[in-house]
């Protein structure tokens, strides 16, 4: 068994932090300037697949799909391209398919947070693929799945652990975010409310660096300021804010029924007697016809977005875009595709938030806004992201106070209606349950001290190992003891196996317990000592029963048991549940 020494008390603190965190700070500066150019990348690989789909010109300059969306190649044009995205999800990797943040959530949780060089270079040119030939997507979820990547492979050229490799992969994530959109704020948010399943310092500076330094490249490499600005005068008084608690319930219904049939028809495309790399030629088929019906669906839709900030939409057209979207982008994600959820969900969310906002007295695009803001809230459990990225995206910061009303209730609608997120519910399918709460383990907030029993029943150093057997044969109600001296100096640890290893060795019954231990080494801890700390030295020395001790003095003060800490940890969720009256 290993030893603690006796001098050695813990360091207790607020948080873990070492140098370590430095380091991964200082490699984070690498992982942003990455993670832009990826985004940089990303985009011209959309503007290149975009023109060449659709104008036949190998150029990666600015275009509209809306320009050419005429005719029957309206219908076909989007079916090519998913063709293409199967044939190379089927013969490149499997990991480019659906919308990249549950593949990243399963890489960090699952995979020890390594990405593969192919799925660096295969997403984005797939999502490029798929978004340029007319997929109802953004680009914001193939770049978190690319920026990941990066800041992955960089991790892997040198010896981290899995928890550090994951700081870089969801760095690089923030980076690309804040590359493409320029919201650095919303973008180290979902890294802590999506990504990271922590919140610790090891992780937040780093990726708060990496945000910094993309946005820093992003006026050189795609634009500077908001990228989706609008004018429009704030309502006063205080019916707005009712309204907004209003439209956030009516969006957090939206982001559930959402969810809903976007699994039941991807359940439908796994009844479909085919193998899956035709699906997302099928659902471009859908997506196809609604372009017939409402070009705009077609591509990412910025276009679609700033006209719904500008309130330059007339009623019926925002009905009909909202229709078609939310139809086509749920069949051909449901069919396996590759592209993202983030600039969908803001047509989607802003289109019903400036529907309702047409029935009330004022505020124009406030109410688009604030319909974006909670669907990113309702949709994929992330509050503060859907508040600040929001605000962020149109520069309208005096509006973050409705916003964040916006979004709370459509996350208290969601997380009532549904058990699982948008993102979530995909690994929940492969058999993985994931929990998005944060919480403090309650053995890190209670010590040793508070825990041990104090005055164990102990043996004596004087004792013989012939008295030693015949206590553990005729008496010991336990399983181990700890040995002590005449002043309560903790000497070691006696266990029954001690005991019926010593029986078969006749030759040393006379000896005492001091001399035959006196070379022995036991795990020890600290009434300072955290509980979870003991719990991690029980599973290391594989010994269920730690001495507490004086740190100096090592006089014995009491025993630490397995069963100690799991009534601890009952409790404490127990105390965390139960209800109080006033009078209590």
């Amino acid at each position: 068994m290993s030893s603690i020494p006796a001098d050695d008390e813990p360091r207790l603190g607020d948080h873990s932090a070492d140098r370590r965190m430095l380091l991964l700070a200082f490699m984070s500066l690498v992982v942003g300037t990455g993670g832009a150019l990826g985004a940089w990348c990303l985009l011209k690989l959309i503007a290149l697949a975009t023109n060449a789909f659709w104008f036949r010109q190998w150029t990666a300059g600015p275009s509209s799909i809306l320009d050419a969306a005429h005719g029957m190649q309206t219908f076909f044009t989007p079916m090519l391209g998913s063709l293409l995205v199967g044939l190379m999800a089927r013969y490149g990797s499997e990991k480019i398919r659906g919308h990249g943040i549950p593949e990243a959530i399963e890489t960090i949780l699952y995979g020890e947070s390594r990405l593969s060089l192919k799925v660096a270079i295969l997403k984005p040119l797939s999502s490029a693929i798929s978004i340029g030939s007319g997929g109802p997507f953004g680009a914001e979820g193939p770049i978190i799945m690319t920026g990941g990547a990066i800041g992955s492979l960089f991790a892997q050229c040198f010896r981290l652990s899995a928890a550090e490799r994951k700081t870089l992969l969801v760095a690089g994530a923030a980076a690309g975010m804040t590359a493409i959109f320029g919201t650095p704020l919303a973008a180290v948010l979902l890294a802590l409310e999506v990504l990271l399943f922590e919140w610790k310092p090891r992780s937040f500076v780093p990726v708060v660096v990496a945000a910094v330094v993309a946005l820093i490249w992003r006026p050189m490499l795609i634009g500077a300021g908001p990228l989706f600005p609008f004018q429009a005068a704030l309502p006063m008084g205080i019916w707005p804010f009712g309204a907004a608690a209003a439209i956030g319930v009516l969006i957090g219904l939206q982001s559930a029924a959402l969810s809903t049939l976007l699994y039941k028809i991807e359940d439908i495309f796994h009844r479909i007697p085919l193998h899956w790399m035709w699906w997302p030629a099928l659902g471009a088929v859908a997506v196809g016809i609604g372009a017939l019906i409402d070009p705009r669906v077609l591509g990412a839709g910025y276009e679609n977005i700033q006209s719904l900030l500008d309130d330059s939409m007339a009623m019926r057209a925002i009905l009909l875009l909202l229709a078609v979207k939310a139809l086509v982008w749920l069949i051909a994600l449901g069919s396996g595709t590759s592209g993202g959820v983030l600039a969908p969900l803001l047509i989607i969310g802003g289109a019903t938030g400036l529907a309702v906002g047409h029935q009330l007295p004022a505020g124009g695009g406030l109410w688009a806004l604030l319909g974006m803001a909670g669907i990113l809230s309702g949709a994929m459990r992330a509050p503060l992201t859907g508040a600040i990225f929001a605000a962020e995206l149109t520069g309208r910061f005096d509006a973050l106070p409705y916003a964040v009303i916006a979004s709370a209730a459509a996350y208290a609608t969601s997380v009532l209606l549904i058990r699982r997120s948008i993102l979530t519910e995909k690994i929940a399918r492969r058999g993985r349950h994931i929990v998005q709460e944060y919480t403090v383990d309650p053995q890190d907030l209670l010590q040793a001290g508070d825990l041990m029993t104090p005055r164990p029943q102990t043996l004596s150093g004087a004792m013989t190992v012939g008295q030693a057997v015949r206590f553990f044969e005729e008496e010991a109600a336990h399983r181990a003891y700890p040995l002590v001296d005449e002043a309560g100096t903790l000497i070691g640890l006696v266990s029954r196996s001690d005991a019926l290893r010593w029986k078969q060795d006749g030759g040393i019954a006379c000896v005492s317990l001091a001399e035959h231990a006196s070379d022995a080494s036991i795990s020890i801890a600290f009434p300072q000592t955290p509980a979870g700390h003991v719990a991690d030295l029980m599973v290391q020395t594989g010994v269920g029963r730690v001495p507490i001790v004086e740190a100096r003095s090592r006089r014995l003060l009491g025993l630490l048991t397995r069963h100690d800490l799991l009534k601890a940890r009952h409790a404490a969720r127990r105390n965390e549940m139960r209800e109080h009256s006033v009078m209590d």
